[in-house]
């Protein structure tokens, strides 16, 4: 099995280590802090992403520790003293860590990880949790992206040979399957998160053999039960298509057998999946599928079903497993509050010129607003002990265009921020990748159709409460007199 326990502690920045040592140094050791991941930007100027990766996130945190290695080789950097080398030595976590759950619809700038704890340990796993988090996240949004676009037909991610290494691969099939896709051709994915199998042939099985159609012949033989054949190698009308019929006829047929289904990787697959239908249609084979693949995405997909394309299924790979065409999720780790000494929590803010990067301060929780229907209308940003109650309506606002307010009645509120590690002891438990998909298609469901447009899709409103607001303003201005 694929090592995902191995020990991931130094997947770190090389500056989380410096920057530790100097807290170290400091005192700094029980400092407590928050640091909030967020992302800043919907991929593919979408209206939605998808969370995910927090099971292995949770496996990354609950086999921390620094190897005699590990600290062999900080030693030789030359650049730690022996007292920061021996707190790492004898590192154990005690944060408590809260997340939204995998599957769930995510926005913009609302935290998605918050962590609370000693500063150091906040500072050494930073790396750890943005690359964790932004690469899951990515695929599984994309891979969303192209299931709608596929409109009930299976999806199908192909995509392991063009991945960025074996992790992007592996990884990567795990998250497409939360976004929507059925199978995956990765062999170990498929083995270690239970994922459904699937792939057919290449062309160079159909070259390795004297002619096409004894290519086809053998594999009709050994899979008579699955049965797909790739049929664009040389010509798909003049020669696929008509040695997959005969194939069907001598081999399938005479076993009582039917083809599973017919593939095409290349040339103008609306015209060729019509032709290849009516040509299989009219030799007894209306049950026999066509899968199409060859570079596709979800504008590819889309346009082929309204060019009334006969595809029944779609094999996608590189443009999901890379999520070729915006390639960087973009989430991000900043510094929230530090505790003092009194117990009570300093806010702190990062101010930018640019508005889209102000960060929001304090301990905070995300809550989900659902109408009576149980669409969700607005997530709320709130300050961690506040309360939510929606007995009698609750007014949001947005939080940069102030005017823009609503009351929402008959509606109820969901925390969305759930426990994961309290004092560094864990107390979630991930439900199976099966339960993830699940949810997160019912999840999807309760989006409105508007805010899951492919272009230029609305808003979702992502609000702060008055509370949390007038902190962030009074800070703003006792920082910027």
């Amino acid at each position: 099995m694929f090592d995902v326990k191995r020990n991931l502690t130094t997947m770190t920045d090389f500056y989380e280590l410096t920057m530790s040592a100097g807290y170290f140094d400091e005192g700094y050791e029980d400092k407590i802090s928050v640091f909030d991941m967020f992302f800043r930007r919907v991929p593919d100027g979408g209206g939605y992403a998808v969370m995910a990766g927090l099971e292995q996130f949770i496996s990354a945190i609950d086999n921390l520790k620094f190897t005699d290695e590990d600290i062999a080789y900080l030693r030789g950097t030359g650049v730690f003293n022996e007292k920061f080398l021996a707190y790492l030595r004898d590192f154990e976590f005690h944060c408590n860590i809260w997340a939204i759950e995998e599957g769930t619809p995510i926005f913009p700038h609302e935290p998605i990880v918050t962590v609370e704890g000693p500063c150091i340990e906040c500072q050494l796993i930073e790396t750890l949790l943005l690359v964790t988090f932004n690469h899951q996240c990515l695929i599984a949004t994309k891979a969303s992206r192209i299931v709608r676009a596929a409109s009930g037909r299976p999806v199908m991610e192909f995509g392991a040979r063009r991945a960025q290494g074996y992790d992007a691969a592996y990884f990567g099939a795990r998250a497409a399957y939360i976004g929507g896709c059925g199978s995956t051709s990765c062999v170990m994915a498929a083995r270690d998160f239970g994922i459904p199998a699937s792939g057919t042939m290449a062309h160079s099985w159909v070259q390795m053999f004297p002619s096409e159609y004894e290519a086809f012949k053998k594999y009709a033989e050994l899979y008579p039960d699955a049965c797909v054949l790739l049929v664009d190698t040389y010509n798909v009308l003049k020669k696929g298509i008509p040695n997959a019929i005969k194939v069907f006829d001598e081999v399938l047929k005479p076993l009582g057998k039917r083809p599973k289904g017919v593939r095409i990787d290349s040339g103008d697959i609306a015209y060729l999946s019509k032709k290849a239908r009516k040509m299989l249609d009219e030799a007894g084979y209306p049950d026999c599928t066509i899968c199409a693949s060859n570079s596709l995405d979800e504008y590819l997909v889309r346009d082929l079903i309204l060019q009334g394309a006969r595809v029944d299924s779609f094999g996608i790979g590189e443009n999901m497993i890379t999520a070729k065409s915006d390639p960087v999720f973009g989430g991000v780790d900043k510094l929230a509050a530090i505790k003092e000494e009194a117990g009570s929590y300093a806010r702190t803010i990062k101010i930018s010129e640019s508005i889209e990067k102000l960060t929001i301060p304090c301990l905070k929780k995300v809550w989900r607003i659902y109408d009576e229907d149980g669409k969700a209308m607005a997530d709320l940003i709130t300050m961690a002990d506040e309360p939510v109650s929606t007995q009698n309506g609750i007014t949001l606002f947005d939080p940069v265009e102030t005017w823009k307010e609503r009351t929402y009645v008959n509606c109820t509120a969901k925390c969305l921020s759930t426990p994961i590690y309290e004092n560094g002891k864990r107390v979630y438990n991930s439900p199976s990748l099966q339960e993830i998909k699940k949810f997160c298609k019912a999840q999807l469901g309760t989006l409105w159709d508007e805010v899951k447009r492919f272009e230029n899709p609305h808003g979702y409103y992502v609000d702060l409460s008055q509370k949390l607001w007038d902190t962030r303003q009074q800070l703003l201005k006792s920082l910027t007199k």
